[in-house]
């Protein structure tokens, strides 16, 4: 099942973005019992794809397209081909991919 694992710290969350989200939950004397989140992680995963660059994953060293860049480049033709052929790596198929206009970006995929 790769959409559930160890959660990360997103924006609606309290604390640093994208460190492993801990919730402590303590038993009647105080100890913490449990603490780390799992879930679905559809979501953060094709963001770390989106984010990483190439050689950020160690398992898979061609995994990741920088759209961090893309301020630098104002080719996004070259982002939509690089996520349409990134995305199917990790399993993912894309549904959708609006990636014409930065201030409308919407990329559905799920895994298959």
């Amino acid at each position: 099942m790769k959409d559930f694992a160890i959660q990360l710290v997103d924006h609606t969350d309290d604390g640093e973005l994208m460190d492993v989200k801990i919730v402590p939950i303590r038993d009647k004397d105080g100890l913490i019992t449990q603490g780390v989140v799992l879930g679905n992680t559809l979501q953060q995963n094709k963001a770390l794809i989106l984010i990483a660059h190439p050689n950020d994953f160690k398992g898979n060293p061609t995994l990741g397209i920088g759209i961090g860049d893309i301020t630098l480049s104002t080719d996004l033709l070259d982002y939509r081909h690089e996520i349409r052929r990134q995305f199917p790596l990790d399993g993912l198929k894309i549904t959708e991919l609006n990636l014409y206009d930065l201030n409308n970006v919407t990329i559905e995929a799920d895994y298959e």
